[in-house]
C-alpha cells in the first residue's frame, strides 16, 4: 500500500461518489468524499493523500479547482476524470497541475493504477519536505564561518579556493568542513552537497 493518507472524491454525481468511494475502499484505501470543490476547500484541512475529481461540475470546475488549490500553497496529486467531449478540458486540467486524467467510461484497474501512483508520488513529496525540514533545522547550528564553507563546498570549490575566498588556510578549511559534515550528519560530500540542494541552499549554479 504506497500510503495510508485518504484519497478525497470531489464529483457532483451522488451515485459517481459512491461508487468510487466503494470502489476504493474495496482496494484498501481510505476515502473522503466531496459534493463540490467548494466543499472540499471549505473542509478542515488534513493530510492529503491525492484527489479524484471531475472536470465538469457546477461552481468551481476541475479547472478552477487545480487553480484554487495551487493558491493555497499545498498541491496535492490531482487526477482529473473527464468525459471524450472533455480532451480539451483535461489538458487545460493538466497544464493547471493534475497529474494523470481519466476518460469516462474508464476501467477499474486503471483509476485505481492512476491513483496509487498519484499516492506514492503523494509519498515522495512529503518525505522530501520533512527530510528538508530536518536539513534546514541542523543547517541553522552552523556558524557564520561554516556555512561560508559550505556555500564554498556546495559551489565546487577546492578546499585552497575556499581558504583564499575566505582569508584562511586549507587546513583551517578542513576543520570546518569536517564541522560541517558532522553538524548536518552527512557521510560523504556528495551528501553534504545533496542535503544542501534539498534544503534549498543554493540554486546548483
Amino acid at each position: 500500500m504506497p500510503s495510508d493518507a485518504p484519497v478525497h472524491i470531489v464529483d457532483d454525481d451522488l451515485a459517481v461518489r459512491q461508487s468510487l468511494a466503494f470502489l476504493l475502499a474495496t482496494d484498501g484505501l481510505a476515502v473522503r468524499v466531496h459534493e463540490s470543490a467548494t466543499a472540499f476547500l471549505a473542509a478542515a484541512a488534513e493530510r492529503v493523500g491525492c484527489v479524484v475529481t471531475d472536470v465538469r461540475m457546477p461552481g468551481i470546475d476541475g479547472v478552477e479547482f487545480l487553480h484554487r488549490l495551487r493558491q493555497r500553497g499545498s498541491m496535492p496529486p490531482v487526477i482529473v476524470m473527464t468525459g471524450h467531449a472533455d480532451v480539451a478540458l483535461a489538458v487545460e486540467a493538466m497544464k493547471a497541475g493534475a497529474v494523470d486524467f481519466i476518460e469516462k467510461p474508464f476501467d477499474d484497474e486503471v483509476l485505481l493504477a492512476s491513483i496509487r501512483s498519484a499516492l506514492a508520488r503523494a509519498d515522495r513529496t512529503l518525505k522530501r519536505a520533512s527530510e528538508s525540514d530536518a536539513v534546514r533545522a541542523r543547517l541553522a547550528e552552523l556558524t557564520e564561518r561554516e556555512r561560508q564553507v559550505l556555500e564554498g563546498l556546495v559551489a565546487g570549490k577546492a578546499n585552497k579556493v575556499i581558504g583564499l575566498d575566505l582569508g584562511i588556510s586549507p587546513r583551517t578549511v578542513e576543520i570546518y568542513r569536517a564541522n560541517v559534515m558532522s553538524k548536518l550528519q552527512a557521510g560523504s560530500l556528495s551528501e553534504l552537497v545533496r542535503m544542501a540542494l534539498i534544503a534549498g541552499e543554493t540554486d546548483g549554479a
